[in-house]
């Protein structure tokens, strides 16, 4: 069955499938009403206690804290199914839950201690007094730091992604101020994220904590996910939990896609820009009955305009091409404590870019013109399984599985880099109590394969990863303003031997609003010194790999760094409104490093490296409201990032030392308006002193200021539509040279890897989007 007709197949099914058999004898009532809770096992609980005698179906959807019931009026009652919420520890605006029985919920459950405003003193005796009119509103900004969390986690939330275009996950980070996304050359497209002043490659990135793009997949890999799919972004700067493995270095960034039991029907979106690129989304869920759900999320994005050269140096500032990627998920929820998903991903990507005049059909492997080409398949497999014991709500275990396979073909002018990687991944998770929950632990264990088989050029490198290992962490919470995470992790590398993995973090509240973490953590990652720097290949540059072991990973020890990370968060009342300011300063320093190595223009050497490597990070923000529906964002932050190449500690390159920030969004009667200024400091440039002088750059770049802008005009409520438009870079300014020797690119001074700003300059977009809640 080809992919097309599995998806006309799967449109069908879920179009004509029936949400509830029709049954006589029966009175059938909705009821929608407000539940508190704050997590996924907030939510199994309040659906459970709602199953009852007579009741068809119960959905709470985290956001909103609303749960919808359809229930039989003729066998049960709302008030019967309300009394059994609040008797599982849950408060509802009209009944305050049992203190007793909310002390005895997880920590994680403690929905009371939440950054939600509760603006009605009444609801202290709510449980004693019948009340004829209740409100209680809870405000929740488009990112937030929740204030329980012992691991220090901004969520990035659906809203805060619909002020700017948002294609897909590289542009996800255009209003957030600790995530730099850049590109990685100037002719193949690829961007890279920064983090603590370190690339992407030390950024364990997750799809619902299951691996995402990485290895192979790391150059285009933000490409490959799209915007409207995603429900909401974790980040985690330093180490976070043993639980999600031992690469994370900088940090984590997990995406959490829309789900099928709680997204729109249908959210359909159409994407223009004046460069002649065009996105398509289409999500559609739906609730099969009371326990089934599905939905289906499809992405296609092209480009055609081959002639698109801004900066005037005969090269396509962007590849042309066509990316589709699609994925159906299954969700099955019996009510009583087993859940299950599973589901299916695939994605196929075509890229061909260049010079103008190149046409891949004559010129390609040839010096007629230069060219690029690029052809990506990549397959995945998922599913989760997990059970909640009914009589002990504390008590889960779960299991996660995934499998990908992802294959790249590529050329560069004369260069060939082909790659296949194969994974399988497991993740098997035991939580519980140890007496009662101020000591709760997660303990697993886990199986990580890796299949590498790479052709660059006329050699080739093929390698085995496997990495079986166990985990266990401890959460300590006395009190509310005290909570302790310490999580220890053995595995096994079958080219490595066994490594250790500690990490702590710590929470603590001096006085109510003030929030210090401290975190520390030693983090380890396999180079992939290939896929990891393709930018190399579109220059002259010879590579030299400086390893004497053979084995391993190219010969090269695995990269080892500790992270350490203190933070002071601070929530109080400014014009009247809810405000925060934050301060965050995070270290990385490198036991072992896989050095790459661009200080002379005519090669890129790779090495492992004892030698003193560390990365200072300095963050600084504050969010206020000085009017009503008027948000302000300020941040900025401070780079220290140096690493030993040859001797000699040098600061390393394209990184900005210095970044200000700053977002507005404003909205009213229907209107939303968005703007972002980026002041980006000078970078330091890998040496072309050996170049002639006309194929020289400076040893710094300038600094430069990036401003982005949107409007958003909502129309309708039951089938609301939204119409954008928007500027990225409104100053239009853009890196001249971009290109060493562009007009002779089978030259040994070609080199299109030097990037340190945007290549294509103003971009003017447009756009519609549909909800079908």
């Amino acid at each position: 069955m080809t992919l097309y007709k599995y998806i006309i197949l799967v449109v069908i099914l879920l179009s004509d499938i029936t949400t509830y058999a029709q049954t006589t004898g029966t009175k059938n009532t909705t009821a929608t009403f407000n539940v508190a809770g704050v997590c996924e096992q907030c939510k199994a609980r309040i659906e459970d206690a709602a199953i009852g005698k007579g009741v068809l179906s119960a959905e709470w959807d985290l956001g909103t804290k609303e749960i919808k019931v359809v229930y039989d009026s003729l066998k049960t009652s709302l008030e019967k199914i309300q009394k059994r919420i609040v008797a599982a520890g849950h408060d509802l605006q009209t009944a305050h839950a049992p203190d007793n029985v909310y002390n005895k919920l997880p920590a994680c459950c403690h929905y009371r201690e939440s950054e939600a405003m509760v603006h009605d003193s009444k609801i202290e005796t709510a449980s004693k007094v019948q009340l004829k009119e209740f409100s209680v509103t809870s405000k929740q900004t488009s990112t937030y730091i929740s204030a329980l969390n012992t691991v220090r986690t901004e969520t990035i939330t659906s809203k805060e992604l619909l002020k700017a275009a948002c294609c897909n996950l590289s542009e996800s980070f255009d209003t957030n101020p600790s995530v730099d996304v850049s590109y990685n050359d100037a002719v193949t497209g690829s961007k890279q994220i920064q983090l603590l002043g370190l690339s992407g490659n030390y950024t364990q990135l997750t799809v619902e904590n299951l691996p995402g793009p990485r290895g192979i997949a790391t150059p285009l890999g933000l490409n490959s996910i799209a915007g409207p799919w995603i429900e909401s972004i974790q980040l985690v700067k330093g180490m976070g939990s043993v639980a999600n493995g031992y690469e994370s270095i900088a940090g984590q960034i997990n995406v959490e896609l829309k789900k099928p039991e709680n997204s729109e029907q249908m959210l359909a979106n159409v994407y223009v820009n004046d460069f002649g690129k065009t996105d398509l989304n289409l999500n559609l869920s739906k609730k099969i009955n009371g326990k089934w759900s599905t939905g289906l999320l499809i992405h296609d994005d092209f480009l055609t305009n081959k002639q698109l050269d801004n900066n005037k140096d005969g090269f396509r500032d962007l590849p042309t091409g066509n990316l589709f990627s699609i994925i159906n998920r299954w969700k099955y929820d019996n009510g009583k404590g087993f859940l299950a998903q599973f589901g299916i991903k695939t994605l196929k990507d075509d890229r061909t870019g260049g010079q103008t005049a190149y046409n891949p059909s004559s010129d390609k492997y040839t010096t007629k013109y230069y060219g690029i080409g690029i052809n990506t398949q990549r397959y995945e497999a998922f599913g989760k399984v997990g059970y909640i014991f009914p009589a002990q709500k504390y008590k889960s275990i779960g299991l996660q599985l995934s499998a990908i396979s992802h294959k790249q073909d590529s050329y560069f002018g004369l260069t060939t880099y082909n790659a296949t990687q194969r994974n399988i991944y497991g993740n098997l998770i035991y939580q519980s109590i140890v007496n009662n929950t101020m000591h709760t632990f997660r303990t697993g264990i886990s199986f990580l394969y890796d299949k590498y088989d790479e052709q660059f050029n006329a050699a080739f490198y093929k390698r085995n990863e496997l990495v079986p290992g166990a985990f266990f962490e401890y959460t300590y919470m006395p009190s509310e303003k005290l909570s302790v995470v310490a999580g220890i992790r053995a595995d096994h590398n079958n080219l490595f031997g066994v490594f250790i993995t500690p990490r702590l973090n710590v929470r603590y509240e001096p006085v109510k609003g003030t929030n210090i973490r401290l975190a520390a953590g030693r983090g380890q990652r396999t180079a992939n010194i290939f896929a990891e720097n393709a930018s190399v290949f579109v220059s002259a540059r010879s590579v030299e790999m400086l390893s004497t072991e053979k084995g391993k990973a190219y010969g090269f020890n695995p990269e080892v760094a500790w992270n350490k990370g203190i933070s002071v968060d601070q929530h109080f009342n400014l014009f009247r409104r809810d405000a925060s300011a934050s301060i965050d300063f995070y270290r990385n320093d490198f036991t072992d490093q896989v050095v790459v190595d661009l200080e002379d223009p005519r090669t890129v050497k790779f090495y492992n490296s004892k030698d003193k490597s560390y990365a200072n990070s300095l963050q600084v923000g504050l969010k206020l409201e000085p009017l009503d529906k008027f948000n302000v964002s300020l941040a900025y932050r401070y780079f220290d990032v140096k690493t030993t190449y040859d001797g000699k500690l040098l600061q390393r390159p394209l990184i900005s030392k210095q970044r200000a920030f700053a977002n507005f969004d404003y909205a009213f009667s229907g209107w939303k308006f968005d703007y972002t200024f980026n002041y980006n400091g000078s970078k330091r440039l890998p040496s072309t002193a050996a170049n002639p002088e006309t194929d020289r750059r400076n040893a710094y770049s300038p600094a430069y200021i990036l401003m982005n802008a949107q409007v958003t005009k909502a129309i309708g409520k039951k089938r609301p539509m939204d119409f954008y438009i928007g500027v990225e870079n409104i100053g239009n300014y853009i890196q001249q040279d971009a290109i060493i020797a562009a007009n002779d690119p089978f030259g040994r001074y070609f080199d299109a890897s030097l990037v340190w700003a945007p290549i294509t300059g103003r971009m003017l977009y447009a756009g519609w989007r549909l909800k079908i809640k």
